[in-house]
């Protein structure tokens, strides 16, 4: 087995790279700042896009699909959104490469096959999509549209790091089209809270749901909507966000609809959208020195059964009560891998599996056969006991559930130890350096405060939190009349 992984207390980061690597969930590609999924990690992001899919079509969503390209003069129709993204726009100028006649075998972009119009390869699709709204959308009687897309998205970052930012990710994006304000606002709310509720119950991460600041809104949004986690290290990871849109991009593409009255309306919006980056955003939370920690609800393994043996008259014993108990489990919905290699020895399987998180662990032995019993361990706890083999259909589908429930409630305990409230510049320093974390302070509302915090601390403001109480204080940084604290923390 290859040395043990980085302890996450002598480098964080360290610690997090290599686990996403020897863990096989992803690694870099031949392509700078793009990642490749491999199958285990795909497996995690395929159980968050199904439990996501069935929330949004359970909620009157469909799912289509738009071009990858789009024309640069449709992505410059909504200025904010094209100036909000402009810097990490990925362009297609030529359609086609030819032999270089100086370097033989040597292909070159072909001159004379430059593209009549170039093609921004999409960073966000409000503009491809919003150009097609304007034909589908003449009537009330169109409206709402509730649209989902799963894709991927270019946005070329300049420092990448596999799942939390790189040039190419993977991610849903919603876009819908309402006939009034209020149907927007509940949509983008509606959204935020379904997020939230992914996150927690089927992640088992838990977030603080509230809203951004002016200057942390999405490009061309009127109010961003979002949840936000905190990571072991102690900084803040934005989970999922929810943009309420206003006219704006109605207005900017003429999108507008024949009210039952008569008249002609511009249509409301909203986008919104997760990403690859919640796979980070697991990793971070509930994993160890020792590798992964999977909530059951996302494990592509669930249960492995090990069995130890000498010769094959052994391994054929135990393989019949290995196959019994997993079609047993597997009969209940619990995915189960019986790991009968004969060509690496258990010790080496322990580890890979507590590498990759697999919740629950069955070793059987000859001695077990005797006994009529199995060795069960708990990934999370790291806890080993032994348990009758009639006892099993009953037990793990509940242990399961206790460590879905176990994930949380200690990921919850760590995030709220790690809320502080200050009063002073001083006193948020101080936290920011000595202990990280959430730091709920008073601001004044102006974005020089905002700005000044950030450029000196590298804190930003999170999120305004939707619990936020009415509270008469002084702003942290200048001393400034306030009426609510917001949470600042750095931030991935």
């Amino acid at each position: 087995m290859s040395k043990k992984l980085t302890k996450r207390e002598v480098d964080y980061s360290k610690w997090y790279n290599e686990l996403v690597v020897r863990a096989d969930l992803a690694e870099n590609s031949a392509v700078r700042g793009c990642m490749i999924i491999k199958p285990y990690g795909f497996a995690i992001w395929e159980k968050m896009k199904e439990e996501l899919d069935k929330k949004f079509k359970a909620t009157g969503h469909q799912n289509a699909y738009f071009p990858l390209f789009v024309p640069k003069s449709l992505f410059e129709v909504e200025e904010k959104n094209a100036e909000g993204f402009a810097k990490e726009c990925a362009v297609v100028t030529h359609y086609r490469l030819k032999n270089n006649p100086d370097e033989a075998g040597k292909l070159m972009v072909d001159p004379t096959a430059k593209l009549e119009e170039e093609l921004v390869v999409r960073p966000t699709s409000e503009a491809i999509i919003w150009n097609t709204y304007k034909n589908w959308i003449q009537s009330y009687r169109d409206l709402p549209i509730l649209i989902n897309q799963w894709a991927n998205v270019v946005r070329w970052e300049m420092r990448t790091r596999l799942f939390l930012r790189t040039a190419e990710f993977l991610w849903q994006e919603g876009h819908t089209a309402h006939a009034t304000k209020q149907e927007a606002l509940d949509e983008t709310l509606l959204i935020n809270n379904l997020y939230a509720d992914f996150v927690e119950k089927f992640m088992a991460i838990p977030v603080i749901k509230g809203v951004k600041t002016a200057s942390e809104r999405f490009a061309g949004a009127e109010d961003t909507h979002c949840i936000e986690a905190l990571m072991q290290d102690g900084k803040a990871l934005q989970a999922g966000t929810s943009h309420f849109l206003g006219q704006n991009f109605a207005k900017a593409f003429d999108v507008k609809y024949a009210t039952a009255e008569g008249g002609l309306e511009h249509v409301w919006a909203t986008s919104w959208g997760v990403s690859t980056r919640l796979m980070g955003a697991l990793i971070m939370t509930h994993s160890d020195d020792n590798g992964l920690v999977l909530p059951p609800n996302l494990a592509p393994i669930q249960v492995v059964i090990v069995p130890i043996y000498k010769g094959s008259e052994q391994l054929e014993e135990i393989s019949v009560v290995a196959n019994k108990i997993k079609a047993d489990l597997e009969a209940v919905g619990i995915s189960v891998k019986f790991d009968n290699r004969d060509n690496i020895k258990p010790g080496f399987k322990f580890n890979d599996y507590e590498l990759k998180g697999v919740p629950l662990r069955i070793a059987i032995g000859p001695k077990d056969l005797e006994k009529q019993q199995v060795e069960l361990a708990r990934r999370d706890t790291l806890e080993k006991s032994f348990v009758p083999q009639t006892a099993l259909i009953e037990m793990i589908p509940a242990l399961l559930e206790e460590i879905q429930a176990s994930l949380y409630n200690k990921a919850f305990s760590f995030r709220d130890e790690h809320i502080t409230a200050v009063n002073s510049y001083d006193e948020f320093k101080t936290v920011l350096k000595e202990k990280g974390g959430f730091i709920s302070a008073h601001w004044d509302g102006t974005e020089a405060s905002e700005e000044a915090i950030k450029k000196e601390t590298k804190a930003t403001i999170r999120c305004i939190p939707y619990d936020t109480k009415q509270e008469e204080g002084s702003c942290v940084y200048s001393g400034a009349p306030s009426t609510q604290r917001v949470l600042f923390a750095k931030a991935y």
